[in-house]
C-alpha cells in the first residue's frame, strides 16, 4: 500500500494521486497510476517492482492460499474498510508486504483484516500504536514461518515424482492438500503458546512485573564459527545450524525455558528461575560435546530484570549474558554475580564449599546423613574481576554441576 502521509486521514489527495475519499481513482489500471495529475508520495518512491506478479500459476498459488481473487487497489480496500488510506498503509507496512502503488492485488481476505484491526481500535480493545505492533509482530514472525517451510519443506516435497513432471505440476496439488493441515496447525501451536504465555503474565506479581521482570537470560554460542564458514561448503554449514537451533530448541524447550531467537551460530534463551537456566546451560555444553561434528560451545547467564517487548528481550542483564559469553573458556558456563546468588539463595548452589564442608562436619558431628553432598545441583567457583565494556568492573563465576565427593 502507499500513502500521502502529507494528507493522512484527511480529504486530499490520495496515495499515489487516488483522489479524495468517497471518489473512485480515476482510470487506475493495476500497477499503473490514476489518470490526471501525479502527485508523488512525500516521503518515498513507489517501487513498482514490488508489484504482484501475472505469473499464472502464482496467480492460481495466491487466490488457493489466500482463498480469493484479487479484487481491490489499496484505496479501494482501505475505503471500502472503513479505514483511513493512512492507517491502512501502516497496518499493510507494519505486516511485512512492499506497496503496491495502485495495482489491484487485494481480496476480501485483506479489507477484513484491515476491519478486524480497526474495530479493536475503535472499540477501545487496543490503542492505535498497539494494533500497529500487533501487526508488526505478526507479520515478522508468520513470514519467518512461511519462508522457512518453502526453503525447508515445499522445496523438498515439490521434487517431481515421476520422469517429465515439472515442479509447477506438482506445486499445486500439493499446497492444496496441506493448507488446511498447517493452518489447523499453526492455529493449535498458537494457542498453546499464548495459553502459557498468558499464564506466565497472571502469575506476575504486580503490573511492573508483566513488562519488566526478573529473569534469567542465557546466550549460547559456537566457538570459532567464522573460520568455520571459510572452511565448510555452504550445505555443510546449513546442516551444521539447523543441527544446532534445533538440538538447542529442543533442550531449552524440554528443561522448562523460552528460545527467545537463534542468530545462526547463537541461542538466546530466557527462564523464571536460575536454576532451569543453569541446568540448560549445562545440558547444551553436555549435548554437543558429544557431538563430533559440532564445535565448542560458551554460555553465559545473567540474572536481573529484563523488558520484554513483541517476543524479544532488552536490558543490561541481556547485554551482560553477552559479554559473559564472550570471555567464557570452551565448553564452559559463566554467570554474573546476581545469578550466583540466586542460586545459593533456592539452595541449588552453596554459597562456598568450604559451607558445604560446615554441613557435612555437623551433620557427622550430629550423627545425621550429610544431605550437604546431594542437596546442592550446581558448583560455583569465583573467576578474576575483570573490566567488561559498557558494563564496568564484573566478577564471573564459573558453573558447574556439583560432583557428590563421598568422605573417606
Amino acid at each position: 500500500m502507499t500513502v500521502d502521509d502529507a494528507n493522512s486521514g484527511g480529504s486530499g489527495s490520495g496515495p499515489n494521486g487516488a483522489e479524495p475519499s468517497g471518489a473512485e481513482p480515476g482510470g487506475a489500471e493495476p500497477g499503473g497510476t490514476p489518470s490526471g495529475a501525479e502527485y508523488p508520495t512525500p516521503h518515498h518512491v513507489v517501487d513498482h517492482t514490488a508489484e504482484p506478479t501475472d505469473d499464472p500459476l502464482a496467480i492460481r498459488l495466491e487466490q488457493l492460499i489466500l482463498g480469493a481473487e484479487r479484487r481491490y487497489t489499496p484505496f479501494q480496500a482501505a475505503r471500502t474498510a472503513g479505514v483511513s488510506m493512512d492507517l491502512a498503509s501502516r497496518f499493510w507496512r507494519a505486516m511485512g508486504f512492499a506497496d503496491i502503488g495502485q495495482a489491484k492485488a487485494l481480496t476480501e481476505a485483506d479489507v477484513l483484516a484491515l476491519r478486524r484491526l480497526a474495530g479493536l481500535v475503535e472499540a477501545g480493545l487496543l490503542s492505535e500504536p498497539m494494533a500497529v505492533q500487533v501487526a508488526r509482530s505478526t507479520g515478522q514472525t508468520t513470514a519467518r514461518l512461511a519462508e522457512w517451510q518453502i526453503d525447508s519443506f515445499l522445496e523438498g516435497l515439490t521434487e517431481p515424482p515421476e520422469p517429465g513432471m515439472t515442479r509447477t505440476e506438482v506445486t499445486y496439488p500439493l499446497v492444496e492438500l496441506l493448507l488446511p493441515e498447517l493452518q489447523e496447525f499453526l492455529v493449535y501451536v498458537w494457542r498453546r503458546q499464548l495459553a502459557a504465555a498468558t499464564g506466565r503474565v497472571v502469575q506476575a506479581a504486580d503490573d511492573e512485573e508483566m513488562v519488566d521482570r526478573r529473569l534469567a537470560v542465557g546466550f549460547a554460542d559456537l566457538v570459532g564459527f567464522t573460520r568455520l564458514t571459510r572452511r565448510l561448503e555452504e550445505e555443510e554449514l546449513g546442516e551444521l545450524v539447523e543441527a544446532f537451533e534445533t538440538t538447542s530448541a529442543d533442550l531449552v524447550a524440554a528443561h522448562g525455558g523460552r528460545l527467545i531467537k537463534t542468530l545462526g551460530d547463537e541461542v538466546l534463551y530466557a527462564a523464571d528461575d536460575a536454576g532451569t537456566a543453569a541446568e540448560i546451560a549445562l545440558r547444551l555444553i553436555e549435548t554437543l560435546t558429544h557431538d563430533e561434528t559440532m564445535p565448542a560451545l560458551r554460555v553465559g547467564i545473567a540474572f536481573g530484570t529484563v523488558t520484554t517487548r513483541m517476543g524479544d528481550v532488552f536490558g543490561t542483564t541481556v547485554n551482560l549474558a553477552s559479554r559473559l559469553t564472550s570471555i567464557a573458556p570452551k565448553d564452559a558456563v559463566l554467570v554474573d554475580g546476581a545469578f550466583a546468588k540466586e542460586l545459593s539463595r533456592t539452595g541449588e548452589a552453596p554459597v562456598s564449599e568450604s559451607q558445604v564442608a560446615e554441613e557435612i562436619a555437623r551433620a557427622e558431628k550430629e550423627g545425621e546423613a550429610p544431605a550437604a553432598l546431594s542437596k546442592y545441583r550446581f558448583a560455583l567457583q569465583p573467576m578474576w574481576q575483570r573490566p567488561v565494556r559498557g558494563l564496568g568492573v564484573i566478577e564471573p563465576w564459573l558453573l558447574t554441576r556439583r560432583e557428590p565427593k563421598i568422605p573417606g
